[in-house]
């Protein structure tokens, strides 16, 4: 009798109506990556970066046609404002996002957040709206957490940065080949077209119409979070269930006690807090260099720039974005099973500091050269950034358990999307100040633009090293 209980006991408890049970079991049964699962998160991902990152690189001639700066050089002050809208809607909402995940399940607030990408101030207005609706991300991180294997989990949260990452690099690549049509591809769109007329219209068509897609296949993805009063309970191997076995009705009051157990107040989850601050800071500098970079991309010669068209920075971006993929799907799990996510970040970050010392040189290039050089830099530099990112979303996830992971990717969320709001008005403040002083006698130019961002990256790598950055035991 007492081995059939001891058996019974060893087992893990499972509910029949609780869709995380359900998702619990399918992943005891899996042996392969789940390839479909992991294609959809990909693809959720992508399409919630896509509205912040399209309109990039043809902000900058959107905001000389619509006239709104008096002087060329103050073109990216107006330019941080519509890129800091976006950020700054998401951090008056994704907290409550998360806990409404946390409440409801992930799968709704995923499926919210892509509705919303379906549908000069008026471009301030309606960023802030999206937003504000837009927040798939946090529970798309704790869902990427909880639907797999463990031992699949560092491939899961690279897909959903690398997708992001992906997302940022491809939506201005769409924005420089798809925006102004009618001027680019005359033998196809007519100046009397509504793209003609609507000169910015086609790349937002073209994200919309990705999302309705993506909102229809989000209706299939099984839901992760556990709807019961108790939780399920691992007892392979246990201490804790030999111990119910053989303790009788005393064991299994403590184990009521355990479901029973108060929610940990997040704010003094140190490993969580930690990690999240040092993912602010990395999230800051690299949408600070994501709006810059197009901006001195398409900026004269005489500012310091390359003089891009919006198809030469669409290229580049382009190239990024493959390189991204395949460096996801090939190496990353590897390199984060040798290096772990911290060491990533300390060598990503230090290696990324001369790269960027390395772009005003760059600018003095032409030709070949410099199409060689700026996509390997660019590359690099992006690979670093996703890999990274990947790092700290995974010490993030590991800091909570499940009934606060969406809580807490929802803070995160927040935390990162006030950075995220700061950046882009800095960084295009940061870049109409350096072009003013393009003839100063010490880092003029673009040389102060990117020593900014190399002394933000330092203060991130820092900030890796104990006694700061702590990880949960």
């Amino acid at each position: 009798m007492a081995e059939e209980c001891r058996e019974t006991l060893l087992k893990k408890v499972y509910y029949d109506d609780c869709p995380g049970c359900v998702v619990e079991q399918r992943k005891q049964l899996q042996r392969g990556l789940p390839i479909k699962m992991l294609v959809s998160i990909w693809l959720i991902a992508l399409s919630s970066a896509l509205p912040i990152s399209s309109l990039f690189p043809f902000l900058y001639f959107m905001i000389r046609d619509l006239h709104i700066a008096n002087r060329e050089e103050d073109i990216g002050y107006y330019a941080g404002y519509v890129g800091a809208s976006f950020m700054l809607g998401r951090v008056l909402t994704s907290i409550l996002w998360g806990m409404v995940a946390d409440r409801y399940g992930r799968k709704p607030v995923i499926i919210i957040g892509i509705v919303a990408v379906v549908n000069y101030w008026m471009a301030i207005s309606t960023r802030f709206l999206l937003g504000s609706l837009n927040g798939s991300l946090g529970p798309i991180k704790a869902y990427s957490c909880e639907a797999f294997r463990e031992e699949h989990q560092a491939l899961s949260m690279s897909t959903v940065s690398v997708a992001r990452g992906i997302g940022l690099i491809i939506g201005p690549a769409m924005g420089g080949f798809l925006a102004q049509p009618a001027d680019k591809y005359p033998s196809i769109f007519s100046q009397n077209s509504i793209f003609g007329r609507f000169p910015y219209f086609l790349p937002c068509l073209c994200i919309s119409a990705l999302a309705f897609g993506v909102t229809i296949i989000s209706f299939w993805l099984p839901e992760t979070l556990h709807k019961h009063n108790g939780k399920a309970r691992l007892h392979d191997d246990s201490y804790e269930a030999l111990e119910t076995a053989s303790g009788g009705s005393d064991a299994n009051e403590k184990q009521k006690t355990d479901e029973q157990t108060p929610k940990e107040n997040l704010f003094k989850n140190w490993p969580l807090i930690s990690s999240i601050i040092v993912y602010c800071v990395f999230s800051l500098h690299d949408m600070a260099y994501g709006e810059i970079f197009s901006l001195w991309a398409v900026s004269p010669r005489k500012f310091g720039g390359l003089s891009f068209t919006t198809e030469d920075v669409g290229e580049v971006l382009a190239i990024s974005g493959f390189s991204l993929f395949v460096f996801q799907i090939t190496l990353y799990p590897y390199v984060e099973r040798l290096l772990g996510p911290v060491m990533i970040a300390r060598v990503g970050g230090i290696i990324s500091i001369p790269l960027l010392s390395s772009y005003p040189l760059i600018a003095m290039l032409s030709g070949f050269s410099l199409f060689v050089l700026l996509n390997c830099a660019s590359v690099l530099k992006n690979v670093i950034s996703i890999t990274i990112i990947t790092g700290m979303f995974i010490l993030q996830n590991r800091a909570v358990d499940q009934k606060q992971r969406g809580a807490a990717n929802g803070l995160s969320m927040t935390a990162m999307s006030l950075f995220k709001a700061i950046a882009p008005a800095a960084g295009g403040a940061l870049f109409s100040w350096a072009q003013k002083r393009r003839d100063a006698a010490i880092l003029p130019g673009s040389q102060m633009i990117f020593f900014i961002l190399n002394v933000v990256e330092a203060i991130a790598v820092l900030m890796t090293f104990k006694p700061f950055l702590t990880l949960r035991e």
